[in-house]
């Protein structure tokens, strides 16, 4: 198997799709805004510095799915995809996915954000296999917790781990901007940083590690 993994947030979109959700409930005025956009903020700072709690995070997320229908929330992850995800579709992801695609590399989305979040994501770049961290459901209702492992910095490695059951990958690719992904980097063939935070970026230049810019241009 030749494997191309791609990140989502700060990768293939140009924002992260976990905190512009929690500016999207803010803004649609469905959660109390101080509140909700304090906590959202704090987790987003805690992301970057790597320092991240991804169950609190996640539960925290997940909290406004426990309140609502399936269809409801279907709905509302539409109107989310339609003001805010779509524009910030990067098209050098989309070009980076096809290029995998046309030379029968073996693609999948791999994320830290809630499989909620970024599934329909992933699917609208034409990516259907995906490892991101599961909300749990019971009895077809979000129980608020995560189930199993967090898709996180080395948990993103155990996930992929238990993906591949056995399979051997020949050569592999893996796109992403966040040294929370070093170990995910470190694992691949081919390591490209894409629009890398400073700490990612110093790693990248100490490993000769391609370095590109997707960023969407202003012009």
């Amino acid at each position: 198997m030749k494997l191309a993994l791609f990140d989502l947030d700060h990768t293939l979109l140009n924002t992260d799709s976990d905190h512009s959700w929690g500016e999207f409930l803010v803004n649609e005025g469905l959660v109390d805004p101080v509140h909700h956009r304090q906590m959202n903020d704090k987790f987003y700072e805690d992301y970057k510095a790597g320092q991240l709690d991804p169950y609190a995070y996640n539960e925290f997320v997940f909290g406004f799915l426990t309140k609502h229908d399936n269809n409801y929330l279907t709905e509302l992850h539409q109107l989310f995809m339609q003001k805010v995800i779509r524009p910030q579709m990067r098209p050098k992801g989309f070009d980076a996915i096809k290029k995998h695609q046309d030379l029968g590399h073996t693609i999948v989305g791999i994320t830290a954000t809630s499989d909620f979040i970024t599934a329909p994501i992933f699917r609208e770049f034409g990516i259907t296999e995906i490892l991101a961290t599961n909300a749990e459901v019971a009895d077809g209702k979000y129980t608020g917790k995560v189930a199993g492992l967090a898709c996180y910095q080395k948990g993103k490695l155990a996930r992929l781990d238990g993906w591949l059951e056995g399979r051997s990958v020949s050569e592999s690719w893996a796109y992403s901007d966040s040294i929370n992904d070093r170990f995910l980097l470190e694992y691949a063939t081919h390591a490209i940083a894409v629009n890398p935070d400073d700490r990612l970026e110093k790693l990248a230049q100490e490993n000769n590690w391609d370095i590109q810019d997707w960023s969407l241009s202003s012009s």
